[in-house]
């Protein structure tokens, strides 16, 4: 569980997050949706330790992420925007790895993390492909093997849409369903509604910094007017 209580965060002078109280149950499909600098980057960012509050307290599980980070980054896995802003290796294989190798686990529950992770995401037996190589969708996958080979309880993807065609996201799309079935909660951070109202089993909408929308995806098209966000024509 993530519970956010009474968060505010910024940068300089710059207020991006305003008291934001917020709480994601395990295994939820939640859309968190805004405009182009509503905050909705920001506040994500503060679940796994990625940013530290000004104000307020993010937990996972009980533990403030500021006092635990492995725990929050375990517990809590982010794929960004643009997937090659988190590449740290040439291959596949090697990135996956990256981050199960920074647990301090043995090689074989690391090799059996990163086979399960490829696997999740139509890419088994890919380990030695280069990166670079991968279309812009083959990317975007190897970044969320990436998160899932931490074995995550949710997975926040940050407008994991917006340099993919329609089959590559069609690909992701199909590999979140697989994940939530097996009891991953999913965060989608997003402008652009599409595909994603009829799998979530909840609505987050932000504007100015502020949590304005908290409701289910049925009322997207009311309870998100004027928020400049697209909604899907029924």
């Amino acid at each position: 569980m993530i519970e956010v209580r009474e968060v505010t965060s910024g940068y300089g002078d710059t207020v991006a997050v305003e008291d934001v109280s917020v709480t994601i149950a395990d295994g939820e499909f939640v859309i968190l949706a805004g405009a182009n600098g509503s905050g909705k980057t920001t506040l994500v960012r503060h679940f796994n330790a990625l940013l530290e509050p000004d104000a307020g307290t993010v937990e996972v599980d009980g533990q403030d992420v500021i006092e635990s980070p492995v725990l929050a980054r375990t517990s809590v896995g982010m794929v960004f925007q643009q997937p090659r802003d988190q590449f740290v290796a040439a291959t596949v294989g090697a990135d996956v790895a990256f981050g199960p190798e920074n647990l301090g686990l043995d090689r074989e529950t690391i090799e059996g993390r990163v086979e399960r992770a490829l696997d999740a995401v139509g890419l088994a037996n890919r380990e030695h492909d280069r990166i670079d190589a991968l279309s812009g969708g083959e990317q975007a996958r190897v970044a969320i093997a990436g998160a899932l080979a931490m074995e995550p309880d949710h997975l926040v993807l940050d407008e994991p849409f917006a340099s993919l065609d329609q089959p590559a996201r069609e690909s992701v799309l199909s590999h979140l369903d697989g994940l939530q079935e097996s009891g991953t909660g999913i965060i989608v951070v997003t402008h652009d509604l599409r595909d994603l109202l009829d799998r979530a089993d909840r609505l987050l909408g932000m504007c100015d910094g502020r949590l304005v929308v908290d409701t289910e995806p049925a009322s997207a098209e009311s309870a998100l007017a004027g928020l400049d966000v697209r909604v899907p024509a029924c």
